[in-house]
């Protein structure tokens, strides 16, 4: 009941991502850049129209295993943690920590949720909720949830479209102080293999109507979809190549072709969510490397911005393939730390809005890649190093903020990644060696895989 389990999307590509089953070297950026982060307005029907902002920058989601139980000290150490430095926070409504939350029809549960939402508030995090997944009486099954893979990647039955509708409204109602809302995740069940693509005309349909049941209860109510994979290919090994390519592969056309339909068919959209990884599909190849494989998350976000005129949110993203378990235990936590500040200067640099972290926690004291040491430890709730840096990024690459490439001189400029605001910037090194390199002016001396940040 109470288990880990690793679930792999539908579209075949791996993910870093714990599932309830209880209820639960390059030079710098390329070109020097200054831009103004901000996402592009939606002109026309289906545009924003929330009156909330959708570009609230970094944070994370929310695993089976997280602050809201275990330890009581741990819990409370964990809890200034997060309090200290506020970020966005996402839970899903069912799985990942959550009970089935209308288990029968007009019969709620929402103990699980209601325990997430208010770690969510005491710790002041912006609350998110991804409208997902399903009750198994609206996918075909009856009151008894089915905790494996394959049912809670069902989506629900056309027929049951209204009626999850209903249950995403009730929560709204149920939440007023939450305003986002992202509707399903990853196009869970939606995956047509007659036709080998994505039934984005089913997936359109639920939305809308979501769509409408959260505008009838706030207008104020930010709601967005459609939450697919960018997964990618490596150059020449799939018929599903796009026009959207680089060096790091191609994404597949299946996912662009969802984005195109739900966008042209949307009741309306607040922002864009999509999630995807920087390594290949096909045979998890990170190309050219794993630091210049990154760039993708920068090409993807400037084509979603152009493809869609909406803010761009990435619910999830991730640099580093998974084991036949899909655990990431083959890099440091040094290594796994250059390549993720990285990816995030990318993402910033090219505009996202909102980007949320899958934490990947377990109940052991190794939890590689996780936010804080897990709270079901005595010795629990004290943060890791990819908190560090991704409330540092929260705090000094927010959206809107004016961004620009740092000058850099000296032998390591070439394996050297660099990304500023006019008061702190941040130096990565791409190798597993020391290098020397100046930055504006300033001589550094970065040891191997270092993160510097900058006054």
């Amino acid at each position: 009941m109470g288990r880990h389990r690793v679930v792999r999307a539908l579209s075949g590509a791996r993910r870093w991502r714990a599932v309830a089953l209880l209820g639960a070297g390059a030079v710098a950026l390329a070109v020097l850049i200054t831009v103004l982060v901000t996402g592009l307005p939606g002109g026309g029907p289906g545009g924003p129209s929330a009156q909330v902002p959708s570009d609230i920058g970094w944070g994370f989601t929310h695993t089976q295993y997280s602050a809201d139980r275990g330890d009581d000290t741990a819990r409370k150490a964990a809890d200034k943690l997060l309090a200290d430095d506020p970020m966005p926070q996402n839970q899903h409504i069912m799985g990942w920590g959550a009970d089935n939350p209308e288990p029968r029809p007009g019969v709620y549960n929402f103990k699980d949720l209601d325990r997430r939402v208010a770690l969510m508030r005491r710790t002041s995090g912006t609350p998110v909720l991804t409208l997902c997944c399903a009750p198994d009486w609206m996918k075909g099954g009856g009151s008894r949830t089915d905790w494996s893979q394959k049912s809670l990647e069902k989506a629900p039955d056309r027929a049951h479209y209204k009626d999850f509708a209903k249950l995403a409204g009730v929560i709204a109602k149920r939440y007023p102080d939450v305003r986002y809302f992202i509707v399903w995740n990853e196009f869970k069940g939606f995956f047509d293999e007659s036709r080998n693509r994505w039934n984005y005309e089913g997936y359109t349909e639920l939305y809308n109507l979501v769509h409408a049941e959260l505008k009838k209860q706030n207008k104020a109510n930010a709601v967005g979809g459609p939450y697919i994979s960018l997964d990618s290919h490596a150059p020449g090994a799939s018929s599903n190549a796009s026009s959207l390519r680089g060096p790091w592969g191609s994404v597949d056309q299946r996912a662009l072709d969802a984005i195109t339909y739900w966008n042209d068919h949307k009741a309306g959209a607040d922002f864009v969510a999509v999630d995807g990884s920087s390594y290949t599909r096909d045979d998890n190849r990170l190309l050219p490397d794993e630091f210049g494989a990154t760039q993708k998350f920068a090409d993807a976000t400037t084509w979603l911005r152009k493809a869609t005129g909406l803010p761009v949110w990435w619910s999830e993203w991730y640099v580093e393939p998974g084991d036949a378990n899909d655990d990431r235990k083959g890099w440091t936590e040094e290594h796994r730390t250059a390549v993720q500040a990285t990816a995030m200067m990318r993402l910033a640099a090219a505009g996202a809005a909102a980007a949320f972290y899958w934490n990947p926690q377990t109940t052991t004291a190794d939890c590689p890649g996780c936010l804080w040491r897990s709270t079901e430890r005595k010795d629990g709730g004290s943060g890791l190093p990819m908190l560090d840096l991704l409330s540092r990024f929260a705090k000094y690459f927010p959206p809107r903020v004016v961004l620009r490439t740092p000058e850099l001189t000296g032998p390591g400029r070439e394996q050297v990644h660099a990304l500023a605001t006019d008061d702190t910037a941040v130096v990565v090194n791409t190798q597993d060696r020391a290098l020397a390199v100046t930055v504006d002016g300033r001589d550094l001396d970065l040891g191997p895989y270092e993160v510097r940040w900058l006054p």
